[in-house]
């Protein structure tokens, strides 16, 4: 059954299940997602989480966590989460353990693993509809070796494979995989947008996620301050620039439906999203590149040209 304890932002302030002082960088936009994600879902969880940058949340024997927490290699967090909830399934029916002990499953990974290395075992877990949720903490990068290019990142990024040179003044030339939309063709219960600048939509998403069984899916927006070369402070400002400016749409699908939980009346020029991190400083210095500007800005336009006429009507579109 669904659950609704939380009603304001001040209801957040409660029981924390993420102790203060762990390895992970300051200002991780990946922790903060996390950190919300275990109060809404409440104590009895268990994280399966696929070898990446959050892996250094715990360190053996010292953990942050009131939970528990199992390793996998990045390709086998979906086949790791079938086996616990086979187990709990297993032990509730033969009575080994009360149904009160039961655990939620919780897949917990980066856009790497998420869109690349672990798309193969994530697909096959929704197609058998495991009953299990799905983090994807999107940093658009592989930050833990170094913020080489991944899957998800972004046209237009410095990476550390991707830098701009004469031949290549732009940066990355690739375009980032769409895996709300991968996953959505899947038509599992539920798929959602998140934001930690926006944390009751995040909330809400999560309790009425909680009313489905089977696989439900979470993508993230996490600011990565040394990958995207940030002030720590910034980075809530930023996901919600990324927002704002409509380039991280907040969306869910239920069974495929697709329907916006914030649209922009007017969006921000993608301009000041970009220019405020160091791994797009490429665009404006030393010389300003107004065609991709231009190009990435067309992109958002064309999408939410889209939203707006289904969602708003002509007459209230965002777009000037």
């Amino acid at each position: 059954m669904s659950r609704t304890w939380f009603s304001t932002l001040k209801d957040l302030l409660g029981e924390d299940y993420v102790e203060p002082g762990t390895p992970l960088c300051a200002g991780c936009g990946a922790i903060i997602a996390l950190r919300l994600f275990h109060k809404a879902l409440g104590g009895r969880v268990v994280w399966v989480n696929a070898a990446g940058c959050i892996t250094l949340l715990i360190v053996y024997p010292f953990t942050p966590l009131k939970s528990s927490w199992m390793y996998t290699a990045m390709a086998s967090a979906p086949a790791g989460a079938q086996g616990i909830r086979d187990a709990l399934d297993i032990l509730i029916e033969k009575e080994r353990i009360p149904v009160e002990e039961d655990l939620k499953v919780v897949v917990v990974t980066g856009d790497g693993a998420a869109s690349d290395i672990g798309l193969q075992s994530t697909s096959g877990a929704i197609h058998r509809g495991l009953d299990f949720y799905y983090l994807c903490y999107d940093n658009e990068a592989f930050g833990n070796t170094g913020f080489q290019y991944s899957a998800a990142t972004p046209y237009g990024s410095r990476t550390a494979t991707s830098p701009p040179t004469p031949l290549i003044p732009e940066g990355y030339r690739g375009r980032k995989k769409d895996l709300f939309e991968i996953w959505r063709a899947h038509k599992p219960p539920y798929v959602a947008t998140v934001s930690p600048s926006h944390p009751m939509d995040m909330i809400r998403k999560i309790e009425k996620a909680e009313k489905y069984k089977g696989p439900k899916l979470f993508i993230s927006i996490s600011p990565c301050p040394p990958g995207w070369i940030i002030e720590t402070m910034d980075t809530v400002k930023l996901a919600k620039l990324a927002v704002e400016t409509g380039i991280w749409p907040l969306k869910e699908a239920v069974y495929g439906e697709v329907h916006h939980t914030y649209i922009p009346r007017r969006l921000k020029p993608v301009e000041e999203y970009l220019k405020i991190q160091g791994r797009f400083k490429h665009l404006f210095y030393p010389v300003r590149r107004d065609d991709v500007i231009a190009k990435i800005q067309r992109e958002i336009e064309e999408y939410w040209r889209i939203v707006y006429d289904k969602e708003l009507g002509k007459e209230d579109s965002g777009l000037t």
